[in-house]
């Protein structure tokens, strides 16, 4: 019932999978309090190894990106040093492992890096706040943030690729951009969160224009073959649904489509969530518009999943919650035993 899913799978000249699992990103909120990893994250994900892929959990690129308590950093030596020990446990197991690459924007939280910064500001496309407070410390509400600058975007490019580069030399083999999900790159491609009237609004194409330049800085930094992106078409988590956003992802797919990345992964919880501006699911959507390597996540089981790819509506299979209830969870599919349930009491240690 999963022969599709133990199946090898090129990526490109440089990397073949061993499997098409890939362990999905899943914030832990771990690393010290300087945002280093830990001795106790690289054992967690070395444990993980067998998965063809482990994507790292979201890792900030500046402090100003930081949005939750304990998320690792890859901004400082110490934290490159720090997430070598990581890439080091999982490529010792046999693994391979990318870094996802992060800026919460408008969901960051000056409490996080005002102290150690100096500065306050919180930056997105527009200023347009998010309601409510910061999951895990809901004394804290979130503010509105500070319209970037032309220059700060800049800026926010070359920090993106400067975090590309400080991945690989951590050791990963690659890294995905964190464009879903409601945070600032995927801020940029929606009306809600993007109402600017400057060459970064309004249009597709200027809407997509940050977004494709991180794309082209790390893709030229480190290689389009080990540069991969996360997207969300659909706007369903931190962000206010628009049927001109379509358009902008009609746009932004077409450009994806005529680079070489690694691969491309729908962001969203439960893939059977339907859009009506996308006509069905985000996976679906994607994929009639994009046709190289395409990753789904979302609620799948490895049955459901392997029946997805066998249809061929996307490539590889990203887990979440049961690799963190099972470290063990490719063996376990592999050889039919039962999985252990996740419950959210697995989040306070990491076993």
């Amino acid at each position: 019932m999963t022969q599709q899913l133990f199946q090898s799978y090129r990526l490109n000249d440089t990397l073949t999978l061993t499997n098409k699992i890939v362990m999905a990103p899943l914030t832990r909120c771990m690393a010290d309090d300087n945002l280093v990893p830990t001795t106790a994250m690289a054992e967690y994900y070395g444990r993980r190894a067998q998965a063809g892929l482990i994507i790292s959990e979201a890792v900030i690129i500046r402090p100003d990106g930081q949005g939750y308590p304990n998320t690792p950093g890859l901004f400082t030596p110490e934290q490159i040093q720090g997430w070598r020990q990581v890439t080091d446990a999982v490529h010792a197991n046999g693994g391979k492992i990318f870094a996802q690459l992060w800026h919460t924007g408008r969901v960051a939280h000056p409490h996080f890096y005002q102290q150690k910064t100096g500065y306050s500001d919180v930056f997105a496309p527009s200023a347009v706040a998010v309601e409510g407070t910061v999951p895990r410390m809901r004394e804290l509400t979130y503010q509105t943030p500070t319209p970037v600058s032309a220059v700060q975007i800049e800026q926010l490019v070359n920090d993106y690729s400067q975090a590309a580069a400080n991945a690989i030399d951590a050791g990963f083999d690659g890294v995905e951009i964190h464009g879903a999900n409601g945070y600032l790159i995927d801020q940029f491609l929606h009306h809600d969160s993007n109402r600017r009237e400057d060459e970064f609004g309004q249009t597709p194409e200027n809407m997509a224009r940050f977004p494709l330049a991180v794309v082209d800085a790390i893709s030229q930094r480190i290689g389009a073959d080990r540069t991969a992106l996360r997207v969300s078409p659909g706007a369903y988590f931190n962000m206010g649904s628009d049927s001109r956003d379509r358009d902008v992802f009609d746009y932004f797919l077409a450009q994806l489509q005529a680079r070489d990345l690694a691969y491309l992964h729908i962001g969203i919880f439960d893939d059977a969530m339907e859009f009506d501006y996308l006509g069905g699911t985000a996976s679906a959507y994607v994929r009639q518009h994009y046709t190289k390597t395409l990753m789904g996540v979302g609620s799948y089981s490895a049955e459901t999943g392997d029946q997805a790819i066998a249809e061929d509506k996307f490539d590889l299979l990203a887990i979440g919650r049961p690799f963190i209830a099972n470290p063990d969870y490719v063996e376990r599919v592999r050889s039919g035993e039962k999985l252990v349930d996740y419950s959210e009491e697995m989040l306070t240690t990491l076993v």
